[in-house]
């Protein structure tokens, strides 16, 4: 007995050494604006994320500037061999017996029993403040009786276009409204066309913006995106969601299928044939897909018709568009990705007869070119290619302002 506690003792402090090179040596690179968006107060708090957008360095980040090197916060990667005999309550226990009041673990979905081992945290530890980060299918609140009530979730979204040109141009320009977009577009744009100009830079977020990990190395971006998202299918979709792994080869293919022809109107029973999968499950691999944030779904009804076949399939981003089907590049498909990633984090879009799409129930709007058209009064046009609009006509890149 007396062995084992000496033992945790030096692994504690490991940890908390490992904690201080990290906080020391990990580089400050994009400030993400959700760390102003969290109630870092509440006790339980959830960050999901996709692979390779930054939730390890928005964590260590936050640590940086609020705790420093100071022994009551401490890092903890599940991904260490250590947690396949240590319990979280066990470690989450000692640490706080030890000063601790703030406990950041990081890739909790690699831990078994993870939600009930926080519970009980949450419930026998009072003083300590847990922070965890997962997968985006991680079901934290969904179908999670446990921790439902009592944790608090947020999504770290890849980079927005005004994040990346901050980063790019050096700027800070602040984030905007979709109702000061709509109302004052001009006003706003006249701003930021006198410090930079915003379509030199659209082109390549499109193609290797959304990860922050162009950082690093650009020149193999397109080769870690296809890694992360083949992870993602291989861990995130199949484990989490106990597909066995068999199956695997028919998430690839109907992936490449959207990829090939999205915007993707689907026909369930074609998808069914090519792919080898019931009706039902194609339904649900396309549920699974967008909890992964691998694509996106537009409904005549907004998330209400999830349980049905969406009008229309997407690519999550840009990016994995130039990445999994560079063939399938063309304007349209580019503008429109753009602009549902974009304006789907914060709003709700959804298919309508009277435009491409229809935003929060109230909005339509057209995604084009640079002559882009309402067709009716009281519509807006999001246009590629133009750097100032006029009246309902917007520029597209501004929408990328909105986080």
């Amino acid at each position: 007995m007396f062995i084992f506690v000496e033992n945790s003792l030096l692994k504690v402090e490991y940890f908390l050494n490992t904690h201080r090179y990290l906080v020391r040596e990990s580089n400050k690179l994009i400030h993400r604006e959700l760390v102003e968006d969290i109630d870092w107060e509440h006790r339980l708090i959830c960050i999901k994320g996709f692979r390779g957008v930054g939730k390890t360095t928005f964590l260590l980040e936050y640590v940086r500037e609020q705790f420093g090197e100071d022994k009551s916060c401490l890092y903890v990667n599940l991904n260490h061999f250590y947690f396949t005999k240590r319990r979280i309550f066990s470690f989450a226990d000692e640490f706080y017996k030890r000063g601790g009041k703030v406990l950041i673990l990081d890739q909790v979905h690699k831990y078994p029993g993870w939600a009930t081992e926080l519970r009980q945290c949450y419930d026998e530890l009072p003083g300590l403040k847990i922070i965890f980060s997962g997968s985006p299918v991680l079901r934290v609140i969904e179908g999670n009786e446990v921790l439902k009530d009592i944790a608090r979730v947020y999504h770290l979204e890849g980079l927005s276009f005004r994040e990346y040109l901050n980063y790019r141009a050096g700027k800070h320009f602040s984030k905007v409204t979709l109702k000061d977009i709509l109302n004052r577009h001009e006003e706003i744009v006249r701003d930021i066309i006198s410090e930079v100009r915003p379509l030199a830079y659209f082109p390549d977020y499109l193609k290797f913006g959304y990860y922050p990990y162009f950082i690093n190395n650009q020149v193999f971006y397109t080769e870690n995106l296809l890694k992360h998202a083949n992870l993602a299918l291989e861990i995130d979709v199949t484990y989490l969601n106990q597909i066995e792994l068999k199956y695997l080869p028919k998430l690839r293919k109907l992936l490449q299928i959207i990829s090939a022809q999205m915007p993707l109107a689907p026909n369930v029973s074609k998808l069914s044939s090519e792919v080898e999968i019931s009706r039902a499950t194609v339904l649900n691999y396309l549920r699974y897909l967008k909890n992964a944030r691998l694509i996106n779904m537009l409904f005549p009804n907004g998330n209400n018709g999830q349980l049905k076949k969406p009008d229309l399939v997407y690519l999550h981003n840009t990016n994995l568009l130039h990445a999994i089907a560079p063939e399938n590049i063309n304007n349209r498909n580019l503008r429109q990705t753009f602009f549902y990633n974009q304006v789907g984090y914060q709003h709700t879009l959804t298919s309508t007869p009277e435009a491409d799409f229809r935003v929060d129930g109230k909005y339509d709007f057209w995604v084009g070119g640079k002559y882009t058209q309402p067709e009716k009064p009281k519509q807006y046009g999001a246009a590629d290619m133009i750097e100032i609009g006029d009246g309902n006509i917007i520029p597209l890149w501004l929408f990328g302002f909105l986080y």
